[in-house]
């Protein structure tokens, strides 16, 4: 019997044939697969079906956070040697924090030039910045030595950064354009919060139409969603920091949906984990700041009530989650129809509608 503390527990055999390395023509063709987290029914649809699962009262809420053009490639002063790294934010004194990697050890106080991405009108210009300090975890302080804006120069020097599984060495303008949710607002993610990529506004609409509400948080993608988990036991994997808000006006629609008798539907796993958090610390109530929150099983859910993703690589963080939420052998028995029915997985792949839908048998 499978251990649900133990993140070999969460494991599955994906034929590479079915990874998503494009996204389709049209945002709404991706297939649906619609799970019920009860009795563990399944049923195949197009995501165009979404809006017909929603019903009066609901709340759809969106994450409107924006990707940023966080990947950065440039070379060591020093041996000129190829670096590449992952802008990851901003410390409270205004320095950049990165990942990044090269041959060899770096140093602090050694300086990396940044070159300009390919689609910069600016080939000519480069960037240097200095490493400061470096973290336990791997992560970098530096200080950049040009004036400007951060996200100013991301846009002249850096590009998408697309998951390692796409393996294309450059984005493509439709990356950047695909890439990014149809609502995303506000600048700070370093990855998509994919489940959202589905959505275009006449798809909004028919939600609305159904009766729903639309609502929105944001939980700026980072290191916390997507880096892998290095230990077995997952009682010993700590999430890293993320960034989320969860505004006034969110709380008083979940309070309204909740007195209406409507359901909240949490359009992907950050999505969850912004309202989670803000539920974990007392009363509903706006919050802004970090969470580390890391949802496994046997965690009780306080406000999701259903939950619209992806599909997730084997043994990360996001099929924990979801396993938590509907349990780990429908979502695994769910993955395995998947794969039969030839289904697209992650980033750019097929969506799963997880509620209780009253499906009574699989089709």
């Amino acid at each position: 019997m499978s251990d649900p503390d133990r993140l070999s527990s969460y494991d599955y055999e994906l034929p590479p044939e079915l990874i998503a390395d494009r996204p389709l023509p049209q945002r709404d063709a991706s297939r649906l697969l619609v799970l019920d987290r009860v009795s563990g029914g399944i049923r195949h649809q197009t995501f165009r079906d979404f809006p017909s699962y929603l019903r009066p009262h609901d709340l759809l809420v969106l994450n409107e956070t924006r990707v940023i053009p966080a990947k950065l490639t440039g070379y060591r002063t020093v041996t000129g040697g190829r670096w590449e790294g992952l802008f990851l934010g901003l410390t409270t004194d205004g320095h950049w924090r990165l990942i990044g990697q090269t041959r060899g050890k770096l140093q602090p106080g050694e300086t990396i030039t940044l070159t300009p991405a390919a689609h910069s009108q600016e080939s000519d210009a480069s960037l240097p910045i200095t490493l400061l300090s470096r973290s336990e975890g791997g992560e970098w302080t530096a200080s950049i030595n040009r004036a400007g804006d951060h996200l100013t120069l991301l846009a002249e020097f850096g590009t998408v950064p697309l998951p390692p599984y796409i393996e294309r060495e450059t984005p493509s303008d439709e990356d950047r354009e695909r890439y990014q949710t149809t609502y995303a607002l506000t600048p700070g993610a370093v990855a998509a919060p994919t489940a959202g990529l589905h959505f275009t506004p006449e798809i909004l609409d028919q939600c609305r139409s159904q009766g729903a509400v639309i609502a929105k948080v944001t939980l700026h993608v980072g290191l916390g969603t997507f880096r892998p988990v290095a230990v077995d036991n997952l009682s010993e994997h700590h999430m890293h920091y993320e960034w989320c808000e969860l505004p006034q006006v969110t709380v008083d629609a979940i309070d309204k949906c909740r007195n209406a008798g409507g359901r909240v539907v949490a359009v992907g796993t950050t999505t969850v984990r912004t309202l989670e958090s803000a539920a974990a610390m007392g009363p509903l109530a706006p919050y802004t700041g970090e969470t580390n929150l890391f949802i496994r099983p046997p965690y009780e859910f306080q406000i999701v009530d259903a939950l619209l993703t992806n599909f997730h690589l084997p043994k990360s963080t996001l099929l924990v989650l979801l396993a938590a939420f509907a349990g780990r052998d429908r979502v695994l028995a769910a993955y395995q129809a998947a794969i039969e029915k030839r289904y697209r997985f992650y980033s750019y792949g097929d969506a799963m509608f997880v509620s209780n839908e009253g499906i009574a048998n699989r089709e």
